[in-house]
This record gives structure tokens, C-alpha cells and sequence, in this order.
């Protein structure tokens, strides 16, 4: 039997912990990150390691798989130390940090390795994270520095 996709709905600060938390040590290509205005989506798709599964066992296998993370309701999205021309670079996800602005908006910074930061200025917290497809297997499982 295969293992179901994750998928993960975020409403509250807390809830953006959790996905924050599962997406650690994911990659993405800026390629991959799209603000669609108009629609007011601001969306990313990551190749996401998949924690809960080595989490599982000392014997399987390390894993990634592709995911979509989906803000709704963006009034506005700022990058700070990313090129966006340079489509082919690819960003090392760290974790989300949220905080209500002065009018009650909530400010969702997106942090990434080497300083470079991506905040969405949302009305309210809709936050989706959605695996595709199948998982591969990858020989490199990330390690941390302890402190």
C-alpha cells in the first residue's frame, strides 16, 4: 500500500508552525514561485524532504517529493536578497515566521538560507501545502549543525 500524500490546510499562527516544520530543508527553484496578482495566490512548488518518514524507522529510505505551497487572500509579496532573473538558482527553505501587522494583516516571512527572505502580506492565514505525485528516494538526508 502507498503512503497518502500530504496535505495540510493552515488557518492560525499555529497551524503555520506545522507546515513550517515539514517543509524544512526543502529546495525550491526560483523558477518555481509565481505571485499571481489578480488572483491574489502567491504560490511556490518545493522539492520537500520528507521528515515523517525518517522520522518512522531507522531503516527506510530517505525521501522527497514535490509539493505546492499556496497562500490565499496576498495583498502584497516582497523578496529581499533573491534574483528573480535568475530562474535556474535554487533557494534552501528554512522556516515560515508569522506576525500580526499595525493593521491587523498578517505579515508571513518565508526564510531562506543566505539571508533571503519572501514576505506575504495576507488579510487572514489560508495557507495550503499540497505533495504531488510520487516520492523519490535521495541519498542525502540534511544535517544540522548542533548549537
Amino acid at each position: 500500500m502507498r503512503p497518502k500524500n500530504l496535505k495540510l490546510i493552515a488557518r492560525t499562527r499555529e497551524d503555520i508552525r506545522v507546515v513550517s516544520a515539514h517543509l524544512q530543508d526543502s529546495i525550491v527553484n526560483i523558477a518555481d514561485i509565481a505571485n499571481l496578482k489578480k488572483n491574489k495566490i502567491f504560490l511556490m512548488q518545493l522539492n520537500r524532504f520528507m521528515w515523517e518518514d525518517v522520522e518512522r524507522g531507522v531503516f527506510r529510505k530517505n525521501k522527497r517529493i514535490r509539493t505546492v505551497l499556496k497562500f490565499e487572500n496576498v495583498m502584497k509579496v516582497v523578496s529581499k536578497n533573491i534574483n528573480q532573473l535568475k530562474k535556474d538558482k535554487f533557494l534552501d527553505f528554512l522556516a515560515i515566521e508569522t506576525k500580526i501587522t499595525p493593521d491587523n494583516n498578517y505579515e508571513m516571512k518565508i526564510i531562506f538560507a543566505g539571508d533571503s527572505v519572501i514576505r506575504v502580506i495576507s488579510e487572514v492565514i489560508e495557507v495550503t501545502l499540497d505533495d504531488q505525485g510520487e516520492a523519490w528516494d535521495t541519498k542525502n538526508k540534511p544535517k544540522h549543525k548542533s548549537l
